[in-house]
């Protein structure tokens, strides 16, 4: 080998030493061992559990993810920007990015289900005893004062400035909080360089890639059993899916009975009372868990005729419907994308 072709050598060697670098800090390979690693816990007040694949533990990423959504989101903290929104008399204004994306995707689905879906039902949330205050009698009378306040349109935002129509206007966005909680752990995964994964919080997911064995994620739709304690685990149907978020809402675990009557926990914004229909629960499956999420709820309100009808309108969302037929058998329906 001639002399001068040492250096070029050693040019090649260093080079591809630093392209190869960069190449493994860029897709999450920092030198340890690449493996599907598990986090599980409490958020939300609810469980989340997640599997990802990479070389290190990123659940603080995950909690950091979650806590913001938290600080946005959680009618239970005092210092939230939604709590300072509900306490807010009538203009308030909010630099709270998450906040205000997932705000204005409330509404966006507010107008799609025609109202269906509805955050500014807190008021007839917290009356029925489901909500971040205690319960009230309910009445006539009562549930005329709620309608007040009811409905997305008496509410408005831009550029950050909120403006209620009523000072007792107040914002619930549990129907979607635990949705986007799931995507911005999702985000948080990808962004370190994850493209593997299953997020899963209060039973709202978000999958992408392959599993451990190399295959889209199989996830479980439970049976809408009446449930309270969260003990039957009674699985209706098991899909495959990967690259996708869904969620799934239902009356079968968080109701009362009062009077001999089921009072569940899903509050009709129109007419501001429990809901009460043949539709048991409606899994949504869409492009992001938050609007799986928001899209489940409003389907619990319109009913099954109305649900099938929504979901052809939607581009990239299909959903599964378990409803009780009119001689009392539990069925499964699949409406599919459009």
């Amino acid at each position: 080998m001639k002399k001068w072709h040492y250096p070029f050598l050693a040019f090649l060697i260093i080079g591809s030493y630093f392209v190869l670098t960069e190449s493994r800090r860029e897709s999450g390979v920092t030198g340890g061992k690449m493996e599907y690693r598990k986090a599980s816990g409490l958020v939300f007040g609810t469980s989340y559990n997640v599997t990802y694949l990479a070389d290190h533990d990123l659940e603080p990423e995950l909690l950091a993810a979650m806590n913001c959504v938290d600080s946005a989101l959680s009618m239970f903290n005092p210092a939230s920007t939604i709590s300072k929104v509900n306490m807010a008399h009538d203009t308030i204004t909010v630099t709270d990015s998450m906040f205000l994306e997932v705000m204005r995707l409330a509404m966006k689905v507010s107008d799609l289900t025609h109202g269906a879906f509805d955050i500014t039902v807190a008021p007839a949330v917290n009356a029925w005893g489901f909500g971040f205050k205690n319960s009230v009698p309910i009445s006539q009378n009562t549930v005329d004062s709620l309608r007040e306040i009811v409905g997305y349109s008496k509410i408005h935002e831009r550029n950050g400035l909120i403006v209620k129509d009523d000072n007792r206007i107040m914002l619930d966005c549990s129907a979607i909080a635990k949705g986007y909680g799931s995507d911005m752990a999702a985000r948080a995964l990808r962004e370190n360089g994850c493209s593997n994964f299953m997020v899963e919080i209060g039973g709202e997911v978000v999958v992408s890639g392959f599993n451990p064995h190399g295959t889209p994620w199989n996830i479980g739709i439970s049976k809408p059993v009446d449930d309270t304690l969260s003990a039957n685990n009674d699985i209706d149907t098991i899909i495959c899916i990967t690259d996708i978020g869904m969620a799934t809402s239902g009356n079968y675990r968080n109701f009362y009975i009062k009077d001999g009557r089921k009072v569940a926990h899903t509050i009709d914004p129109f007419t501001c009372t429990p809901v009460s229909h043949s539709l048991l629960s409606a899994t949504v499956l869409a492009p992001t868990c938050a609007y799986a999420d928001a899209l489940a709820t409003s389907m619990m309100v319109m009913g099954l005729d109305s649900a099938r009808a929504l979901v052809p309108r939607l581009p990239g969302v299909r959903a599964f419907l378990i409803f009780e037929d009119s001689d009392g058998t539990m069925r499964t329906e699949e409406v599919p994308e459009r």
